[in-house]
């Protein structure tokens, strides 16, 4: 193994350890996700998100062009896959995006944007430690062109249109209580009101 890499391996592991062991002594909040992370936290999270990422994965091209289709495509993936955490608008804005540890960043903003295609592209696919963002990689040649058409999308995020928003909106999945309530509009509409009084048939 080479001893370069190596030193460099477990200095950061020495810095992420103290990191964590200095913020959790100074943050008696220990480790509930519901308190608000401090600065040096997001400093930290921002730091482990791009220390995760290997140089050869950072300096990676999207190999898809963008196109219409393309955002199309990742417009479906997105509202279906990543708006419960991160909203249709990438803000971050949901009910889960905001109570995750550290909350989901707002993808629109220059933290986000000046990632590389590559690192975007490894963040989807693997994840990153010490936050609640999971890798989504499954390995399969279709899987990661999902994630390069996803790495053209959060470029388009800052510009999305409202029609585009809106279109997200009938993709999102329903919760049981959303699908309830439709269905319960339906019924409505269609005039099969069950809560017209009962006529008695009983016969004296």
């Amino acid at each position: 193994m080479n001893l370069k890499w190596f030193l460099m391996g477990a200095g950061a592991a020495c810095v992420v350890a103290l990191v964590l062991g200095w913020t959790l002594i100074m943050n008696a909040g220990g480790f509930s996700a519901r308190a608000t992370p401090s600065a040096m936290e997001f400093w930290f999270a921002r730091s482990v998100r791009s220390l995760a990422v290997p140089s050869e994965a950072r300096s990676r091209k999207n190999p898809i062009p963008d196109s219409p289709e393309v955002q199309s495509a990742a417009r479906v993936h997105w509202a279906d896959h990543c708006a419960g955490c991160h909203a249709n608008d990438g803000g971050g804005d949901t009910a889960m995006g905001k109570r995750t540890y550290p909350p989901a960043p707002d993808m629109r903003l220059v933290a986000t944007q000046n990632l590389t295609d590559g690192e975007l592209f490894y963040i989807i696919e693997n994840g990153v430690r010490f936050s609640a963002m999971p890798g989504w990689g499954n390995g399969t040649g279709h899987d990661q062109q999902d994630s390069w058409k996803l790495v053209h999308f959060i470029r388009h995020l800052p510009s999305l249109t409202l029609e585009e928003k809106k279109e997200m909106e009938r993709m999102n999945p329903k919760s049981p209580d959303e699908l309830k309530e439709e269905q319960e509009e339906e019924k409505f509409l269609k005039g099969e009101d069950n809560n017209e009084p009962q006529v008695s048939h009983h016969h004296h």
